[in-house]
């Protein structure tokens, strides 16, 4: 593939959302895109069927190798200056990647934008944060479920400040537009997360090589959800806080943090178990701000035949995604892409 710009969207049985994903990416900009489906492993022929349209390709990949790996491959197999690598289950407004586009010209040292995500009932879905710290990160885990006004919780978010164009410490990996340069200069994702946290990881790894993650909220898609986040929520659970504790042993290793990790590692296993019995401690923090444009987004779904739900988001320090990319062992993502949910985020 070939091009100033590919679209990569990670697939897991994505079921119809994955036409709408299409279809809405028809009208989200007026260039020619080349889409690579990184495939792993389904079995509802969705993304088969897909590949019948113009420039879409299936990229099979034999197995639910989990997002960021998946995603990998997927940008490897295009040779675009810029790469979307997306959930498949986001839908576009009319002119959103256009506006991603623009954006590249305004950030020169741009390696990641991101859009303003909205949930299916309209909510603006909190996808530009800062960088998790030890105590933003408990305090968020903690407090967030049931006080999401909590300030670990807002200032780690940063639900309070108007969405306005700006640098983050890292964006949802939902929906992503990627300079290849810069994604290439730290190795693309870490595939040792198998889902979640590998946007938050990439969102670092960017900034420590001095390239900036863009949020740019005149582009907006709605993240759907789908059905892979509710028919794998127990998995989705447990590898959110398998990558929880795999991000933070990495920033305290050695001899030194080992009372810390242990205790920070009790503190996951607790909360994952409360998780999996209580449906309001896996949620995370409810976003707070508005709910601005609701109505149409909930019109615009139905148009389509969508019913809205609500994508399962997660724990203290999470990281993007959504059902449909989820795989078979939970991997990241969204309803129909293996590995990635919240990587739009969570919590």
């Amino acid at each position: 593939m070939s091009g100033t710009l590919a679209v990569v969207a990670v697939t897991f049985s994505p079921g119809q959302s994955l036409e709408e994903f299409l279809d809405s990416l028809a009208l989200a900009t007026e260039l020619e895109v080349e889409v690579l489906l990184a495939d792993n492993g389904s079995t509802d022929g969705a993304p088969e069927t897909a590949a019948l349209r113009p420039g879409v390709k299936v990229l099979p990949l034999g197995a639910n190798v989990g997002y960021g790996r998946a995603a990998n491959a997927g940008v490897a197999a295009t040779s675009a200056e810029w790469v979307v690598v997306a959930n498949p289950d986001v839908v576009w407004a009319p002119g959103a990647l256009e506006e991603l586009l623009a954006a590249t010209g305004r950030w020169p040292r741009a390696g990641a934008l991101g859009p303003l995500i909205r949930q299916p009932d309209g909510q603006i879905y909190p996808s530009a944060r800062s960088l998790p710290s030890l105590g933003r990160g408990i305090g968020h885990a903690v407090f967030g479920w049931w006080w999401p006004r909590n300030p670990w919780s807002t200032g780690y978010r940063r639900e309070k400040e108007a969405p306005t164009e700006r640098s983050a410490g890292w964006l949802s990996g939902s929906c992503l537009l990627l300079r290849r340069q810069a994604f290439e200069s730290v190795g693309g994702f870490d595939p040792s997360f198998f889902m979640y946290f590998e946007d938050v990881d990439l969102g670092e790894r960017l900034a420590d090589a001095g390239w900036l993650n863009v949020y740019v909220p005149s582009a907006e898609v709605t993240h759907t959800g789908s059905h892979a986040t509710s028919r794998h929520a127990a998995a989705m659970t447990s590898a959110h806080h398998r990558s929880a504790w795999l991000y933070f042993s990495r920033h305290y290793p050695g001899w030194r943090w080992l009372p810390l990790r242990l205790v920070v590692r009790a503190g996951l296993a607790l909360r994952e178990q409360l998780s999996l019995r209580v449906g309001g401690v896996s949620a995370g923090a409810r976003p707070q701000r508005g709910r601005r444009g609701a109505r149409g987004r909930r019109g615009l779904l139905a148009r389509r035949g969508r019913r809205p739900s609500i994508v399962a988001s997660g724990i203290g320090v999470d990281s993007a995604g959504s059902a449909g990319s989820l795989g078979s062992a939970g991997s990241a993502g969204s309803a129909g892409s293996a590995g990635s949910v919240d990587r739009g985020g969570t919590g």
